[in-house]
């Protein structure tokens, strides 16, 4: 664990003003007396979703997501209990989930860029729960939020719950249900309602909001940085060759057969390779600089207990043995913001995968009849639209077992060529063939 030096708080303070002015803490028991802040960073979350981080990452990481206006959240914690989650949004937004005495989570603010160049507390939302069981099935006997312009215009509005067990959504997405809504508004000055933008590791800023929730911090704290293993890094392409090598294989659901199949030449006019969820070839695409001309397109299937799925699919464009693999990347990616086992893949909404030209286009109206109606049957396993020599075709294909994202690789031969392209479906192996 490394320390860093901590920053003393500003007495009278426009955040202290901030939390002075909003309403006091209810329930729970003692409040947290803090000197320090155990800090950790982690993927986006949402509170709901627990009290640590499901996906951590390493300092350094997080340093570069913020760099790059990326997204990320922040744990303050005191003697291993959470006090508040910090989530750094798009576009210079932020959200603080505030935790009580108890760890539950009674609080939500949120805050925007604000035309002084500092942060405005636009919504704090409060919840308050009759017991812990109520807490526990998110539901809430009262919610109060406050609003506040960018003009310092103020919005109260208190929201009663109806009949016990009348609602069942979550905190994060309930939305209605109340039997009353009082509203108070008044006008008040907007500095009480601002705060500076933190730059990176600053998260002191947000040291003064925990009195909402009754915990005191000391006049200086300390920020103490949990450390996390870097890890082996992005995703790395680790027996792609054995996607389409015939015979047995061990699987998730136990063993397999794989079987390589020919499904056709695609054609590629432009020297520029398309790998898109053909649904969606209007969105930007995965694109690979490859030789223009006709060249064979295999899948990878995979024959289980269960049935058979698509494993994998590649286009090849020389003979010859990759040396080495890369991921293929758009322009603004840069895998240096890439957690642990994470990838830049192509995403799957319709539940197939194509490879065509970059100048390939398809008429909508005609997918579900020449494509998707075809791969939903247990027969086909890919499908050609085939285009007038000699402009390009497209090869779509099953994506394994369905929707989601998939990374696709660049097999490169020793002298940097592209020997082909893969999308891996990461069905082969018990750890996903990395």
């Amino acid at each position: 664990m490394k320390l860093r030096k901590g920053r003393a708080l500003r007495q009278g303070s426009p955040v202290e003003r901030l939390c002075s002015e909003w309403l006091v803490p209810r329930g729970g028991c003692a409040a947290v007396i803090f000197d320090s802040l155990d800090v950790s960073y982690g993927e986006m979350w949402g509170s709901y979703r627990g009290m640590t981080h499901p996906d951590p990452m390493p300092r350094a990481l997080a340093a570069r997501k913020h760099a790059a206006g990326m997204d990320y959240a922040v744990l303050l914690s005191a003697r291993e209990q959470p006090l508040a989650l910090v989530e750094r949004w798009p576009r210079g937004m932020w959200r603080v989930y505030l935790f009580d005495d108890r760890s539950w989570r009674m609080q939500m603010i949120d805050l925007k860029p604000h035309s002084t160049g500092m942060l405005l507390a636009r919504w704090n939302t409060r919840w308050q729960f009759s017991d812990e069981q109520e807490y526990s099935s998110d539901r809430w006997d009262v919610q109060e939020t406050t609003t506040v312009s960018a003009d310092g215009q103020v919005e109260v509005k208190s929201e009663f719950a109806g009949p016990r067990g009348a609602s069942t959504e979550p905190l994060h997405a309930r939305t209605s249900g109340p039997s009353s809504v009082p509203v108070r508004r008044f006008a008040a000055p907007v500095e009480s309602f601002l705060c500076p933008v933190p730059e990176f590791g600053d998260w002191q800023v947000f040291a003064p909001f925990l009195a909402q929730q009754g915990h005191e911090p000391a006049t200086t704290v300390v920020l103490n940085d949990v450390s996390v293993d870097e890890g082996s890094g992005p995703l790395r392409a680790n027996g792609i060759e054995q996607l389409f090598s015939p015979g047995a294989c061990d699987t998730p659901d136990g063993p397999a057969v794989v079987e390589p199949v020919d499904v056709g030449v695609l054609r590629i006019t432009s020297g520029q390779l398309v790998v898109s969820d053909p649904g969606w070839i209007g969105e930007t695409p995965r694109t690979v600089a490859v030789p223009s001309g006709e060249f064979p397109a295999t899948l990878s299937l995979l024959r289980t207990a269960r049935g058979v799925n698509v494993a994998a699919a590649k286009v090849t464009f020389l003979d010859i043995p990759p040396r080495e693999w890369d991921m293929a990347l758009r322009p603004d990616e840069d895998l240096g913001l890439l957690g642990e086992g994470q990838f830049y893949g192509v995403g799957v909404d319709t539940g197939t995968a194509a490879f065509m030209d970059a100048t390939r286009t398809v008429l909508e109206d005609q997918l579900d009849e020449d494509l998707f109606i075809p791969l939903d049957s247990d027969s086909h396993f890919s499908v050609e639209l085939p285009g007038p020599e000699p402009e390009p075709n497209l090869i779509a294909f099953r994506a394994g077992q369905g929707d989601g994202a998939y990374p696709v690789w660049i097999g490169r031969t020793d002298d940097g060529q592209v020997g082909c392209v893969v999308v891996d479906f990461q069905l082969h192996s018990a750890d996903g063939g990395k």
